[in-house]
């Protein structure tokens, strides 16, 4: 029986270990982390991470041949295929602050790696996390120098997860591709063939693309790159549609009709978010400017600075608006994850858009069916405004209804289905004179709700009577 042991119990090591016990009932497979309190959420009836189906998969192999364990050295030990899922996040401070990765949790689980294994023992270690380029042959360094003469051999895989939260589960069974890097000698072959062998159990052997360390590794950060790119860049076509009439909608159809280009991430919005797309495109920019390619660097950079204008752009115009000032009026906020079906709000725009409004003194009211009341006072905390005030400010509503009860203007900012179909003519009878809806994500159906009386805004949509004699900026 082959053993698997996945060091990181997070968003990426938890799905992708279930779904590999699901697929291969005969191999073991164990899910470690430092965290006691994750591990005991992962063998609880309420997992850490909201993803649908996953539930299911879980119930179905714990106990069986999946285990979650805080016994680190000891699942280590025993594994033949360790991989590597810890947190890789951007450098708060130091060199490349901002734009770099973190790599001490990573740097940690190498340790722990070459400490644990055990003489004679051939292991395969795989990078699971989204990492730099060239951080398999650091951590080839790091196996080799800390096994020291115990006879431990190596074989260092990047083995990166292309799966998108809120369809993990379905990523994982039926994925696009599967991509191995390994080292061209006969142990890295077989190494890969091993990894291989795992994956051929469920996924089609034309699906297992096989390349080297360093193009499995840049791959992973181009993908997420060129996906933010097309984000942002219909985002910025947004902008003129609304200042020359255009629809946006036509245009990304009419675009997306060029087999060369595709439909794909055509959707304008308020902004892109998540835990990876800016995070790997900053590491995308850093890795250029390391490697003395600025002006490189400066085609990614610009690829985050138009969706934060994307963002910025949204507040000042809902602020301009509503008569330049939002000062003590209420606004509904309908969704704080950073997409339908999630409870993530890492880098989320709706954070953004609530700081903005709150720094011009609006009340919140937010509304998210995912998102806990604690995560969203948590995001939307200022250091410098006191907790009472911050307090009265961010109110947190049961839902959409409550959310909008005398509400100013309302802001739709994530795509969540439930939005499509509420009772805006309720929602219209509960709010103050004028009502303005802010559409983020193109959910609500404008001309529907522009009959209702309300004074629409959607981005990238021709502009509501109403709003083409006021300035786009407050």
């Amino acid at each position: 029986m082959v053993k698997i042991c996945c060091i990181g119990a997070g968003y990426v090591g938890g799905p992708s270990m279930a779904v590999i016990a699901l697929k291969c009932p005969a191999i073991e497979v164990a899910v470690v982390d430092v965290s006691r309190p994750r591990i005991d959420a992962w063998n609880s009836d309420r997992l850490p991470v909201l993803e649908p189906g996953l539930d299911a998969v879980v119930r179905a192999c714990r106990g069986r041949n999946l285990s979650f364990s805080a016994d680190v050295d000891r699942h280590v030990a025993d594994a033949d295929i360790v991989f590597v899922s810890v947190n890789t996040p951007t450098k708060a401070r130091g060199l490349g602050a901002g734009r770099a990765a973190d790599l001490a949790y990573w740097e940690s689980a190498a340790r722990v790696v070459a400490a644990a294994s055990r003489s004679g023992k051939n292991k395969i270690v795989v990078e699971k996390s989204a990492v730099p380029v060239r951080t398999a042959e650091a951590m080839e360094r790091i196996l080799l120098a800390h096994s020291g003469g115990n006879g431990a051999t190596f074989q260092v895989l990047s083995n990166p997860e292309f799966f998108s939260e809120g369809t993990a589960v379905r990523d994982l069974l039926c994925p696009d591709r599967v991509l191995i890097g390994g080292r061209d000698t006969d142990a890295g072959r077989s190494a890969v063939r091993a990894l291989r062998d795992v994956y051929a159990h469920w996924v089609p052997e034309d699906r297992i693309v096989t390349t080297s360390l360093c193009s499995a590794e840049l791959s992973k950060l181009a993908a997420n790159a060129l996906l933010a790119q097309r984000v942002s860049s219909v985002n910025a076509i947004s902008a003129l549609c609304e200042a020359t009439g255009a629809d946006v909608s036509d245009v990304a159809r009419a675009v997306g009709w060029d087999d060369r280009v595709g439909d794909g991430f055509l959707n304008a919005g308020v902004g892109f978010g998540g835990s990876s797309f800016q995070k790997d495109v900053l590491r995308l920019a850093y890795a250029c400017e390391c490697n003395g390619l600025p002006e490189a660097a400066d085609y990614w950079r610009q690829v985050v600075a138009v969706n934060e204008y994307q963002k910025s752009r949204f507040v000042r115009r809902v602020v301009s608006s509503m008569f330049n000032t939002v000062a003590g009026k209420k606004v509904a906020v309908l969704g704080f994850a950073f997409k339908k079906g999630v409870s993530d709000t890492r880098e989320s725009p709706a954070v953004d858009v609530c700081r903005g409004l709150l720094g011009d003194r609006a009340h919140v009211s937010v509304y998210d069916p995912a998102v806990s009341e604690k995560q969203i006072r948590r995001d939307t905390a200022s250091p410098a405004a006191a907790k009472a005030q911050a307090q009265q400010q961010v109110r947190v509503a049961r839902d959409a209804y409550e959310a909008a009860e005398g509400a100013h203007g309302l802001c739709v900012l994530t795509d969540w289905d439930e939005f499509r179909t509420l009772d805006y003519r309720r929602i219209f009878d509960g709010m103050q004179r004028p009502a303005f809806v802010f559409d983020g994500r193109g959910v609500v159906d404008v001309g529907k709700v522009r009959e209702i009386g309300f004074v629409v805004y959607s981005v990238g949509k021709p502009l509501d009577p109403w709003l083409k004699g006021l300035p786009a900026v407050a």
